[in-house]
């Protein structure tokens, strides 16, 4: 085996909106990139297996690989070097390798704290991945000076290497390797299953969101054939016919966005699909026609109802834009999402209240509520940062705990905390909402013990 890729355990106390674990889509795409490139590959789901650092590096160890790479987010980021550790002292020559967007924007600061570690990958990893691959399969540990988008340890020093333009094409990257996961062992909805990525990159500057600054801010696509021959692999191989378009601005390019409904629809492929969508990109026509190729629901990232805080955020949008796109959807028969954020800083109490009433105004199907969480890369952590006023505790960013200082704003972290328990209180134990909703009543409970009993629950290893 030339290449063992690892999603490590994620022991935080959200995964999804049901604590499901979910195959994890960018191993899969690397897996893809390095088979097309003639490298034999395996993935580790230990999200999955829970086998933990040392039941991992066993497998590892008999495996042997040229190279190990982990993926990180900021709340795993401790957790994925525990991996590391325990796999380099079973196999001192291996090359370890970590992605993700937290080594993304803390490359030299990941490398410091874990001796074991050899490379971070920044970015987009595909290209890089297999450049790698391929110059330290021919070289060894020093050849690695010319690998573009990449910081890595040389001996005693740390380098970084310069920066590796972004894919232009994303019709050349080969579609998720699936058939490296046990994918019919997750224990969770098909359309979570079957997500998909149709699209890159974010033109807009949000203060508290680093996904420009992962993927650009030139919005790059997929064409509607390639998009569609995918939809229909994950429903003729997979058997999926749910599934969730998980861009970030999947309708930015609307005409896109219709030709992608009348592909489905001229290869009549049966298939229901999530989409998500700014509020001020939506056109009740366009949902209209995605509605006829199969989209059920859409996600809009409202954040607040608050036209002060939605400016403080630079959000870009009104508060009449999201009452118009939740009109929208209703009128084209769709399924409605909303997300909101609590604890900005300068918010007021009464501002946070606001978001919630208005969250209730709105009525969508289901609302997700979440604590305003800084992570590494955005405009905001940095200013948070030079400012005192946040912790670099990884594991509490899980936007369910708050990692602001609060108390040096004039409020508490009780409070927030508060805030985010009473927005899921008053949304979903409404009685005109479950009676609608009935199915929901499992969803309120589970999301109450994760949000307030399951954080306070010491993490007991098994």
């Amino acid at each position: 085996m030339d290449v063992v890729l690892i999603n490590p355990e994620d022991r935080t106390a959200v995964k999804n909106k049901l604590g499901f674990v979910l195959p994890p889509l960018n191993l899969m795409y690397l897996g893809a990139a390095l088979e097309r490139a003639s490298f034999t590959v395996q993935i580790i789901d230990d999200d999955l297996r829970r086998m933990g650092a040392e039941g991992v590096a066993r497998i590892v160890e008999g495996i042997n690989p040229l190279i190990v790479g982990i993926t990180a987010t900021t709340a795993t980021i401790r957790t994925s070097l525990e991996y590391i550790r325990a796999i380099k002292n079973r196999l001192p020559d291996v090359l370890t390798v970590i992605g993700g967007p937290h080594p993304t924007f803390l490359p030299v600061d990941t490398l410091q704290e874990c001796r074991d570690l050899d490379v971070v990958v920044m970015g987009e990893g595909e290209a890089t991945i297999i450049d790698l691959a391929e110059t330290y399969e021919k070289g060894g540990p020093g050849s690695l000076d010319d690998v573009a988008g990449i910081t890595y340890r040389e001996g005693d020093r740390i380098r970084t290497n310069r920066a590796r333009p972004l894919i232009e094409d994303l019709d050349e990257i080969p579609f998720p390797a699936r058939h490296l996961v046990p994918f019919r062992d997750y224990e969770t909805s098909s359309q979570d299953a079957g997500g998909m990525i149709t699209s890159r990159g974010c033109v807009y500057p949000c203060r508290y969101c680093s996904s420009s600054l992962i993927m650009g801010k030139k919005f790059r696509f997929r064409s509607p054939e390639n998009v569609v021959d995918e939809v229909e692999e994950l429903v003729d191989v997979y058997g999926l016919h749910d599934i969730a378009f998980l861009d970030d601005t999947f309708m930015l390019h609307r005409r896109r966005a219709r030709e992608i409904a009348e592909e489905i629809q001229r290869r009549n492929i049966d298939v229901s699909f999530v989409t998500s969508s700014r509020v001020d990109m939506v056109q009740e026509s366009l949902l209209r026609d995605l509605r006829a190729a199969g989209m059920r629901t859409i996600y809009y990232g409202v954040e607040s109802g608050c036209q002060r805080v939605l400016d403080m955020m630079k959000k870009g949008i009104t508060v009449k834009q999201a009452e118009d796109a939740v009109r929208a959807a209703r009128k084209a028969g769709v399924e409605v999402i909303t997300s909101f954020i609590l604890g900005y800083p300068g918010e007021k109490p009464s501002e946070m209240d606001r978001t919630i009433d208005f969250s209730i105004k709105l009525d969508p199907d289901y609302s997700q509520y979440s604590i305003l969480t800084p992570f590494p890369g955005t405009p905001l952590y940095a200013e948070l940062r030079r400012q005192g006023l946040i912790e670099d505790d990884w594991e509490n960013y899980t936007v369910i705990k708050p990692v602001i200082k609060y108390e040096k704003l004039g409020l508490s972290r009780e409070l927030i905390q508060k805030k985010l328990v009473k927005a899921y209180l008053r949304f979903y134990s409404r009685p005109s909402y479950l009676l609608r909703h009935s199915y929901m009543i499992r969803v309120f409970l589970e999301t109450l013990y994760r949000t307030y009993i399951e954080p306070k629950i010491p993490f007991k290893k098994n």
